[in-house]
């Protein structure tokens, strides 16, 4: 039987979602985990270490007074301008305590760059309401101490309990078509690879910028297709949609914070991986 680590109390920001989710799983046997859900479910009502949280209605002061946790994970989703003081209010907190915070963010933060990938010290530039948005919560961090801020930034990210490969599946059992983007090159990562990726950074005590997607880059239709392919045998349609006549990239490849080879992973090692675990055969 596994103990928690007494050594860190954490506290999952979004932890009924999928990443968050995915997060506790890892992280719980290992440390003393909490987590907040926003929909009212039994299951996380029961748990003693969950706590019911709505970004737009909620203080996370509340939380953080009863948690005190030595490591705030951000996995939140909700309306911005909520998001934004409840950040805030994180980053008070974590200036004023022996607090860490690690901050997922996203690729879209230089939406902006479309002719090449972006490393770890690019500038930041977006043209999204999304990325413009994960640029504020960022910068707010990045004025911390230096020690005490980790920004997670994250490519396409795919699992078995993924939104985006739930929606796939579901195009394909309702003969819908499959959207692809030819022109759009990027980098992926799954759910499994990123959990042990931040465990890894937890326990050694990182900070900084951290790009978690694939070391390889993939089009994103080649990338589609070859997933369909593991996931039925079934004649599927497609549809092309172009945004624009040249290839656009968006991905965020690893230089500066390099993590060890077992916890990199290729765009074939992920569809080798996803195939492991699927059984689903429409």
């Amino acid at each position: 039987m596994m103990t928690p680590d007494n050594k860190h109390r954490i506290l999952i920001l979004g932890a009924s979602g999928f990443i968050g989710n995915a997060l506790y799983k890892e992280l719980g046997p290992y440390f003393n985990t909490f987590g907040t859900y926003h929909i009212a479910n039994k299951m996380y009502e029961n748990n003693q270490h969950f706590f019911q949280y709505r970004v737009e209605e909620d203080d996370v002061f509340e939380i953080l007074e009863i948690v005190k946790p030595s490591i705030i994970i951000s996995c939140l989703r909700g309306e911005f301008h909520a998001q934004v003081i409840a950040h805030q209010h994180m980053a008070e907190y974590v200036a004023a305590h022996n607090c860490k915070i690690i901050f997922f963010s996203s690729a879209n933060v230089f939406d902006a760059y479309s002719k090449y990938p972006s490393y770890e010290d690019d500038k930041t530039l977006s043209e999204s309401i999304y990325g413009h948005f994960k640029i504020k919560i960022e910068n707010m961090f990045l004025r911390l101490p230096k020690t005490k801020v980790v920004i997670v930034r994250l490519p396409m990210v795919f699992g078995t309990q993924s939104p985006r490969l739930k929606e796939i599946k579901q195009h394909i059992q309702e003969k819908l078509p499959i959207e692809l983007f030819p022109n759009l090159i990027m980098n992926v990562t799954t759910d499994f690879k990123m959990t042990q990726q931040i465990h890894y950074i937890i326990n050694r005590n990182k900070n900084g910028i951290f790009h978690l997607g694939s070391s390889d880059l993939v089009h994103h239709d080649d990338f589609i297709k070859e997933m369909v392919a593991l996931l039925t045998s079934n004649q599927v349609h497609f549809k092309q949609v172009y945004t624009t006549n040249d290839d656009r990239y968006l991905a965020v490849m690893p230089k500066t914070n390099k993590l060890p080879k077992h916890l990199q992973i290729s765009s074939v090692e992920l569809l080798e991986e996803l195939d492991n675990y699927m059984n689903y055969k429409p």
